[in-house]
């Protein structure tokens, strides 16, 4: 099983970029098969790795065909490859996304993109009441080494029915919980790679673990899943 991933995946995505058309895509449908079959392979081993320390139960590897039906960009090919990994739910919450395109512009991504109104909700009426656990897991030198601050969304001030001046305000307002690790070509080249994005994503597992019981209990800590 690929372990590393090769030039010829930028080779491909390049070449893409260059010539986005159905009809140079047909011509090397072959080429982007082996490309994709590659890429993966790669990824099925990064969800092995990430069922010996979490529990895992999906892997998403994207279509590299856009919707162009209300997009003013009408390219009908991604220039990416985009693969995500799901958290068992409903116990657990959270997920994993990495992102493989040319000219340094890989990353891995993780936390919560689209939380609904509910859990939306629910993690700022924690941060109201509390923010100590989650203020420790951003401040861990190991964790900000890694992942840094949240990234995503947020609102220019209080939501609805919160205090503009509370003092975890910055947290409150917030409409995503995500955090990104950016890579260069020859980065994501290296045979030590895939045991990079297994590290980083290992050291994510605090702020899961706070926010999947946060997620899983109502405001009185009192479960809410069967």
């Amino acid at each position: 099983m690929t372990t590393t991933l090769t030039k010829n995946v930028f080779q491909f995505l390049n070449q893409l970029e260059q010539n986005n058309d159905r009809d140079w895509f047909n011509a090397h449908k072959d080429t982007f098969k082996s490309i994709e079959k590659e890429v993966k392979q790669f990824n099925t081993h990064v969800f092995n790795l990430l069922n010996t320390h979490d529990d895992v139960d999906k892997l998403k590897l994207f279509r590299i065909y856009r919707d162009v039906r209300f997009s003013k960009n009408k390219q009908p090919y991604k220039t990416h490859f985009g693969c995500s990994f799901n958290r068992v739910k409903p116990k657990l919450r959270g997920g994993y996304y990495i992102h493989i395109q040319p000219n340094n512009q890989s990353f891995i991504a993780t936390g919560f993109w689209d939380p609904n109104k509910d859990d939306l909700f629910r993690i700022r009426k924690e941060f109201e009441m509390d923010d100590e656990d989650i203020r420790a897991i951003l401040k861990d030198k190991e964790f900000a080494s890694i992942w840094g601050n949240f990234k995503g969304d947020e609102l220019k001030t209080a939501p609805k029915g919160f205090d503009k001046s509370h003092p975890a305000i910055d947290l409150i307002r917030r409409k995503q919980f995500i955090f990104t690790k950016e890579f260069s070509d020859q980065e994501v080249l290296s045979p030590d790679f895939i045991t990079t994005i297994d590290q980083a994503f290992k050291a994510i597992r605090p702020f899961f673990d706070l926010m999947s019981d946060i997620l899983t209990t109502d405001l009185n800590g009192q479960s809410i899943i069967d």
